[in-house]
């Protein structure tokens, strides 16, 4: 492999790191949009600019006889203000393309050029006069205005338009057209009088150049942020898909890189669910309507868990393992599975109804929370990682959840999980049924546990 070259490296360094990476369609489309937000605020700042100049060159006194120019600077400043209504009307439809996009910068410094240049008529004065007008500052506005867009091209060519219409204006005072150009080397002299200082102007030119080459280095660096930035917004929404928002929160704001076995111990409460009988109710079924049932069952049960401050940590075929507690530390976690609990048994009788009436089987559930220490934090080889939840807590609520077939219940909790609830608030339903200690599979001793349906 040919070594990197050094100046590209040091060029890279400056530009504020390697060039962009080839984006996803999606990424390249919100770049885009905000491109065109940013020509809609472009067009209104422009507009803003062309009355500024009308209501300057309205407010200014005006020599005697210069009729043509009264009727030329006004008719100009009108043509530029239907010219913006226009193209705020293009960048409002999202139809820019880039000639417009040049065009419409050479128009805005030809505008500026124009209104300077008629300064000397409007005070009767000869041309070196306007060389000294404030207005040249609206040169570096219309620069820095083209920085809106986060594109280095359209900086660099408002700066080159800038600096060449500040070269025609000199030019045309050194011509002696508008008068006696009164060169002088004097800075006394320029500065006092209508003489014409060319390396004053060539320090303009300069200037202008340079403050294009630094917002254009400065723009390209933050373009660069820019598209980093956007792609990794995308990607944390492309994880939420696939992700709890509080991991994905935790995945996109970490401060140093994930690693396997990094992790926190927290005391939270694990909630499991399960369609009965799935095996068989699935055999029945073709492969479309499964797929058509699963994603109906976790368009119902998923929002429920959330919205009581469940975090969904996988799911297991037909199964789902939800955390309280764990991605956030809570104080009411027990409290709020077994809420969850009543509303997702309340979603299920109305799921169950809904497919009476349309003519399909009722699917049931069972449910099982439990409580205890647990490890939430990344496992992995390193190439493929996962946020989890590990520990006792886990375990049992799974095992819970499949003893609710030997007790015929339909949602199972330990006394202990069911008793911390309480302490957090929780009001137990009159559904609720303590039961005797119970030999459940795959725990060494007889638990206590509370049937909640």
């Amino acid at each position: 492999m040919a070594a990197r070259p050094p100046w590209r490296t040091a060029l890279e360094w400056i530009a504020g790191g390697p060039a962009a990476i080839a984006l996803p369609e999606r990424v390249a489309q919100a770049i885009e949009t905000q491109q065109r937000r940013s020509e809609i605020l472009t067009s209104l700042v422009q507009l803003v600019v062309v009355l500024a100049f009308g209501a300057l060159w309205l407010s200014v006194p005006r020599a005697e006889g210069e009729v043509q120019m009264l009727v030329i600077v006004p008719s100009v400043l009108w043509i530029y203000v239907v010219f913006t209504l226009i193209r705020l009307l293009l960048a409002w439809r999202g139809w820019l393309p880039d000639w417009l996009l040049y065009l419409s910068t050479v128009i805005d410094m030809t505008l500026l050029v124009v209104t300077i240049w008629s300064f000397h008529l409007q005070y009767a004065q000869p041309a070196t006069f306007y060389l000294k007008a404030p207005t040249q500052l609206y040169f570096f506005i219309f620069i820095a205005l083209r920085a809106l867009r986060f594109q280095v091209r359209f900086v660099i060519v408002a700066g080159l338009a800038a600096a060449a219409g500040w070269a025609a204006l000199t030019l045309y005072v050194l011509s002696g057209r508008g008068g006696d150009a009164n060169v002088t080397r004097d800075f006394v002299v320029y500065a006092t009088s209508n003489a014409t200082l060319i390396g004053a102007e060539i320090d303009r030119i300069v200037a202008m150049l340079t403050v294009t080459a630094i917002l254009a280095l400065a723009i390209g660096r933050a373009r660069r942020l820019l598209v980093r930035a956007v792609a990794e917004r995308q990607a944390a929404r492309d994880l939420a898909q696939f992700f709890d928002p509080g991991v994905v929160s935790r995945i996109t704001s970490a401060e140093t890189g994930l690693r396997p076995g990094h992790g926190e111990t927290r005391h939270a409460t694990i909630l499991v669910i399960d369609i009965r009988s799935f095996t068989s109710l699935s055999a029945a079924m073709p492969p479309d309507e499964v797929v058509t049932l699963l994603q109906d069952y976790h368009a119902r049960l998923c929002p429920i868990i959330q919205a009581h401050g469940g975090a969904i940590d996988k799911f297991l075929g037909d199964g789902i393992l939800a955390s309280y507690g764990a991605v956030a530390r809570s104080d009411r976690h027990a409290a709020d599975a077994l809420r969850a609990i009543a509303a997702l048994l309340a979603a299920n009788a109305i799921w169950g109804e809904e497919r009476r009436i349309a003519g399909l089987a009722p699917v049931a559930i069972g449910m099982a929370a439990a409580s205890g220490s647990v490890l939430f934090g990344v496992v992995g080889d390193g190439a493929r990682l996962e946020y989890t939840v590990i520990g006792d807590a886990v375990n049992l609520a799974t095992k819970l959840e499949a003893h609710n077939k030997v007790q015929g219940s339909r949602a199972l909790t330990d006394a202990g999980t069911f008793g911390l609830a309480q302490q957090q608030g929780y009001a137990a339903p009159t559904a609720a049924t303590p039961l005797a200690a119970s030999a459940v599979a795959g725990v060494a001793a007889p638990i206590a546990l509370v049937a909640l349906a």
